[in-house]
């Protein structure tokens, strides 16, 4: 008797350990790409310029990349504090999530080496389009699929999964906008308008009851 009480409470144990590994593996992973942010500014190169000229491009992409792997991190730090355990599958999509957050440096390089042009907004449009894609994808399986998720009410978890899908549409629009498609713009926008409502809507006090 004693060993058969005593194999779940073992098994509980071993997924919340689990857990805790890949909620670390991800916090670290998250701060190794800051900081290789961080290590990627550089004064711009040009005779004549002034000392906030040649550092303002350099500066003004760091923290926008701070703030925007920040907003990242929280959106995946309040996905993985409503997991009571993570599965197979759940592991495999939180790792490819967090190999595209290990690419941030690349982009941000790519946009301090390319600030002058266009395409540079556009890759980092595309590259928060893919990482909020990676969330909605991570939080659809653990809460609608494999319903790993614990003390969370049903509109909250659709009204998260609404706010992912939307932040998805609306970097879908800016990258759209980028490419000069007027009709993939206004499709990205007519996406992100309902979801967005979809989320407000889902935070009503009538929806939760």
């Amino acid at each position: 008797m004693t060993q058969g009480t005593d194999a779940p409470a073992t098994q509980g144990q071993a997924a919340q350990k689990h857990l805790e590994r890949l909620v670390m593996l991800s916090d670290g992973i998250f701060a190794i790409a800051i900081t290789l942010s961080a290590i990627e500014i550089r004064p711009e190169e040009g005779e004549g310029l002034t000392l906030w000229q040649a550092w303002a491009p350099s500066l003004l992409v760091y923290f926008l990349s701070f703030f925007l792997i920040g907003v990242i991190w929280m959106a995946h730090r309040l996905i993985v504090s409503h997991l009571r355990d993570i599965d197979g599958p759940g592991t495999i999509i939180n790792m490819v999530l967090l190999s595209l957050v290990a690419l941030m440096p690349v982009v941000v390089r790519f946009a301090l080496t390319h600030s002058s042009e266009q395409g540079s907004y556009l890759v980092y449009a595309l590259a928060f389009a893919v990482l909020y894609a990676g969330l909605a994808a991570l939080w659809g399986y653990v809460a609608f699929k494999a319903r790993l998720t614990t003390h969370i009410s049903a509109a909250a978890t659709r009204e998260l999964l609404y706010k992912l899908c939307f932040a998805v549409a609306f970097f879908a629009t800016v990258a759209a906008y980028q490419l000069g498609s007027l009709v993939g713009t206004a499709i990205c926008a007519l996406v992100a308008v309902p979801l967005r409502w979809l989320a407000w809507r889902q935070g009503q006090p009538s929806a939760a009851s």
